[in-house]
């Protein structure tokens, strides 16, 4: 049942200021989810950014006004909202025995006077970055709001996202420390509940680590504002069945090592241009590039550079057959045109929920094992090809089947979508508390004399 209870909610690890689009639709995922629970919730974000500010999200049919409190990540520890000294900060607070001086202490600072007033703490960390597949650094960079917030005694939620590997002691001890802590964790995918599970204390965890399906299903699909699409000029003619191809910037260059950092079997500028070819000669299908992170940075992971670029290489080969989307769209813009697609090919976990989400066959281009969890919970893994041990051929022969399927994907996908909405919308459902436990919620907590 909705809940008609004001309740003050802190989003982690997600954020609107971002080139890309899986982390905003991740926030607006769990925006919406919780407003369909809490319809007077009073929602901001705790973010990595230079400034304070209010951002707007569509939300259905309305305009969401969502608060950023920002923290910064710098050598610079003197910065009044550097993430080092507010934990510095909370944890002498906390070990302060007198309450009204430790009250005195956290009003000082404006973000941890913000983050007091917060009911319950809600990180997604990136979807994937609970983790040390992309180095300590960035699972450090992720864990130390989480660290802030349960300092300050706030409940704690880790929203549905992959969790682990932890490959270091170093991770495994951080992923411990947090989770122990948390008050419950939703992992999006069977694998992560088993890696989370031995890492809780048996005592204090029965029932803790649940399953949810990715908060992007339930993101809004909006119509472009503007869009241009450079090349295709006949893509939404219908004649032939249109392919969209996203074109992973973080791929193109290597992963972060710019070294083939995830193991791939084969060149993937080389596998893409095959892909293409394949899709335009022997299916007969027309390919629209979609990029699904931004920005105009040659040496980034764009994927928008990334899908000019395999345009440019490919356009004398197909002429009209081939395009890319060259305009910059929010998470719910690109979505729509995902979903205007007959077949998906995506390289980026959220580019690929944005098409099933939408009924959308997509075949997923795996980096990672997060891929084949995901898909695994919608009962379409045989959808996922793994380049880190697929070779061309093998990704080609893997295509084709799924594209001559498609039909009965779709079919499957109508089936199975309305229960992943349902299921993803009720995610808050469990926390319902009464004016009564909100009160006992906060002062359990450090909250500030009023």
């Amino acid at each position: 049942m909705r809940s008609s209870t004001p309740i003050q909610a802190f989003i982690l690890g997600a954020s609107f200021e971002t080139e890309n689009m899986g982390v905003s639709a991740l926030a607006a995922g769990a925006i919406k989810s919780l407003l369909y629970q809490f319809p007077q919730a009073e929602i901001s974000l705790l973010d990595y950014a230079r400034e304070s500010k209010v951002c707007s999200v569509r939300i259905g049919q309305v305009d969401v006004q969502i608060p950023v409190v920002n923290m910064r990540f710098s050598k610079r520890l003197y910065l009044s909202n550097n993430v080092v000294l507010l934990i510095a900060i909370a944890i002498i607070a906390r070990i302060i025995p007198a309450k009204r001086l430790s009250q005195w202490v956290i009003g000082r600072n404006k973000v941890l006077r913000d983050l007091s007033k917060a009911i319950v703490c809600l990180s997604v960390a990136g979807g994937d970055s609970f983790s040390d597949i992309y180095g300590l650094g960035r699972l450090i960079y992720v864990s130390l709001p989480q660290v802030l917030v349960l300092l300050l005694g706030k409940r704690l939620i880790l929203l549905p996202q992959t969790i682990g590997p932890f490959k270091s002691r170093s991770a495994k001890l951080i992923a411990r420390f947090i989770m122990t802590r948390a008050s419950r964790i939703y992992a999006r995918d069977y694998l992560s509940v088993k890696v989370a599970e031995p890492c809780i204390d048996s005592e204090n965890g029965n029932g803790k680590v649940r399953f949810c399906y990715d908060l992007a299903f339930v993101l809004d699909s909006l119509p472009p504002r503007h869009m241009k699409v450079v090349g295709l000029p006949n893509y939404q003619s219908g004649r032939s069945p249109l392919v969209g191809v996203n074109v992973s910037g973080l791929l193109m260059m290597g992963g972060y090592t710019k070294a083939n950092m995830f193991g791939l079997k084969t060149s993937y500028a080389s596998l893409v241009r095959a892909m293409v070819d394949h899709m335009i000669l022997e299916e007969e299908s027309n390919v629209l590039l979609i990029p699904h992170v931004f920005g105009t940075d040659v040496n980034s992971e764009s994927d928008l550079v990334a899908c000019e670029r395999v345009y440019q290489e490919l356009k004398s080969v197909h002429g009209d057959r081939i395009g890319f989307v060259s305009s910059r769209h929010n998470q719910s813009e690109i979505k729509k045109i995902i979903g205007s697609c007959d077949f998906f090919i995506g390289a980026r976990m959220h580019a690929c929920i944005a098409a099933l989400s939408q009924n959308v066959p997509a075949v997923a281009l795996a980096y990672s094992d997060k891929f084949k969890g995901v898909m695994e919970t919608l009962g379409v893994d045989r959808l996922v090809v793994d380049p880190r041990n697929m070779d061309e051929e093998e990704v080609l022969k893997a295509l084709s089947s799924a594209y001559k399927e498609r039909g009965a994907i779709r079919r499957e996908l109508e089936r199975k979508m309305p229960e992943v909405r349902s299921t993803v919308l009720n995610l808050f459902a469990f926390l319902n508390p009464s004016q009564g436990e909100l009160q006992s919620w906060a002062d359990e907590a450090l909250p500030l004399p009023t």
